[in-house]
């Protein structure tokens, strides 16, 4: 894929493969318990997982998403409990039909000796091959539909240890799929990657779910993206799964703040957000503003450290979410109403204690027109400053 180019959408593969649901319940984690050494650090694991489902794992660093990854995988001995793979135990399937059925994307970088991007791919369809590990011109088509399916056809002929960590992860996400899995496992797929290549990664792992019916179990650092990108998500924090649910269940501020321990700033359930803590002290600083105008000079004032009071705000505006988080006082105002007269005094005498006003942008209309009589107060005692 070019670099400049949009990221395609894969089409659907392997059509001869019967992805049609049998079982909603196509992986089921039963009791489950996980560790090492046949001690337990995660016990009562019970999750149900449908086919084509995104699943991601949460939580605190430590917390053991890797251990329960690892666990489902077979890399780690069950301590306790069942992984059900569409109603077959786990442990008693043989690990050739096992890698035929579930592909792995670790964390572990690979430093491959003299392997070309295609040569890594092309390892996906070694459950398929002979004893001699031969591929038939029907695998190597497979391994160029899968390349060109993550948009990594022209990363073939290159050394796989001269690429980008995003084109390895394109690359890897590939072998995957010429396993022809029902199950793709990943551990923190996203680690390395900046924003335009998580953006992509996610992208494609969404497409092949939902076109293709292959279930996605992630673990992911990024709270935002997981909110965005999958359909389950499971908490892990403590000895056992903190919450499991769906994304608009899970994400709510108390639980977040809650299970990572936040104590310096907050998370805005509503857009996947963290917010530094508000500047402390008594605010000598006004910001009017509307419509997310003053969203930019929030963020100013927090990074210098200065207190203010923001207002007057609806409570359905954007400038209303982060003023919550950064804002020391804010004055708001219900949806679709007039400024009433006591919003309007409670801005007046939060005026009264500021020295200066800064107008980060009004849109003005009918419905919020005593803001412009706030400006004209503000321009009066000379504390007015615009933006």
């Amino acid at each position: 894929m070019a670099d400049s180019a949009a990221p395609a959408r894969p089409r659907k593969l392997f059509s001869d493969k019967d992805k049609s649901v049998v079982n909603p319940t196509y992986l089921q984690l039963k009791n489950l318990s996980v560790g090492y050494g046949g001690h337990a650090v995660i016990h009562d694991i019970n999750i149900d997982i449908a086919k084509g489902e995104i699943v991601a794992l949460i939580g605190p660093n430590g917390a053991g998403k890797s251990t329960i990854l690892k666990s489902i995988t077979r890399q780690l001995k069950i301590v306790g409990g069942q992984v059900l793979f569409d109603g077959q135990d786990l442990t008693k399937m043989s690990f050739r039909d096992l890698s035929s059925r579930m592909a792995v994307v670790l964390t572990d970088r690979l430093h491959p000796e003299l392997m070309t991007c295609h040569d890594i791919v092309a390892t996906g369809r070694y459950p398929y091959t002979g004893r001699l590990g031969v591929l038939t011109r029907d695998d190597e088509d497979k391994v160029d539909e899968a390349m060109a399916a993550v948009d990594a056809a022209s990363l073939g002929a290159r050394d796989f240890n001269s690429i980008s960590d995003g084109q390895k992860q394109r690359v890897l996400l590939a072998r995957a799929l010429c396993q022809e899995p029902d199950v793709i496992i990943l551990d923190e797929p996203t680690s390395f990657l900046d924003i335009r290549y998580k953006l992509d990664l996610l992208s494609i792992l969404r497409s092949m779910a939902k076109d293709n019916g292959i279930t996605v179990i992630t673990s992911l650092h990024e709270i935002d993206l997981a909110m965005k990108v999958a359909d389950k998500i499971v908490c892990v924090e403590g000895d056992t799964i903190y919450r499991c649910g769906a994304p608009e269940a899970i994400f709510e501020e108390g639980l977040i703040r809650d299970m990572y321990d936040i104590r310096n700033g907050s998370f805005d359930s509503l857009f996947g957000s963290i917010e530094l803590p508000a500047p402390a002290g008594e605010p000598r600083t006004m910001v009017l503003s509307t419509s997310g105008n003053g969203i930019r000079e929030y963020r100013r004032l927090q990074k210098l450290g200065i207190p203010f009071i923001a207002g007057v705000v609806y409570k359905n505006d954007t400038d209303y979410r982060l003023a919550q988080a950064l804002a020391t006082e804010v004055i708001a105002e219900e949806p679709f109403q007039p400024i009433s007269n006591g919003v309007y005094q409670q801005a007046l005498e939060a005026m009264g204690r500021c020295d200066t006003v800064i107008d980060a942008g009004c849109d003005i209309g009918p419905i919020n027109a005593r803001v412009a009589d706030l400006l004209a107060e503000a321009e009066r005692q000379g504390k007015l400053e615009r933006r």
